[in-house]
């Protein structure tokens, strides 16, 4: 066995994906996610599309568990399986994190209403705005990741739950 000494690789550094939001590229912020929407109906259809992937995981996960066909028929209802459309859905919501400066740069110029929670001495924001004029927000301090998740709960609590 011979030890050969390689230089480690370098990997290019990757990029977030951003949106062009004019005078907000001077400022923190980036967007996470895949889905938003211009309208209720593509809200509605988008909501739609992911019925079944969520059939499948649940199809899935039941499995993994080791269900017979019994047990499936008894525990997996309709109520379960718009339950993990209602999750999947809300997971893939386009949300925007940022600082304080740029979420209120945002928010200037947004024209609908946003409810924000929160405590407003922290020095990050996430927020999404929903398809009819309203949007959410949540401060946060560290958590980036726990601050999306909750956010994107509460964007399909308020903004979409009745719209789809």
């Amino acid at each position: 066995m011979t030890n050969r000494r390689t230089e480690p690789t370098r990997n290019p550094p990757t990029e977030t994906k951003t949106r062009n939001y004019g005078p907000l590229e001077r400022t923190r912020m980036k967007t996470v996610g895949t889905l938003s929407f211009e309208s209720t109906a593509e809200a509605s259809e988008a909501y739609e599309s992911v019925g079944p992937a969520a059939q499948t995981v649940v199809r899935e996960v039941a499995r993994a568990m080791e269900f017979d066909r019994d047990e499936y028929g008894e525990r997996v209802t309709g109520e379960v399986v718009e339950t993990a459309r209602d999750a999947l859905f809300a997971s893939l919501l386009e949300v925007s994190v940022g600082s304080r400066e740029a979420f209120e740069e945002w928010r200037e110029s947004y024209d609908g209403e946003v409810t924000v929670t929160g405590h407003e001495n922290v020095d990050n924001v996430v927020w999404h705005a929903g398809p009819a004029g309203d949007a959410v927000a949540a401060t946060f301090q560290n958590e980036e990741d726990a601050a999306v998740a909750t956010l994107r709960r509460q964007a399909f609590g308020r903004l979409y739950r009745d719209l789809v």
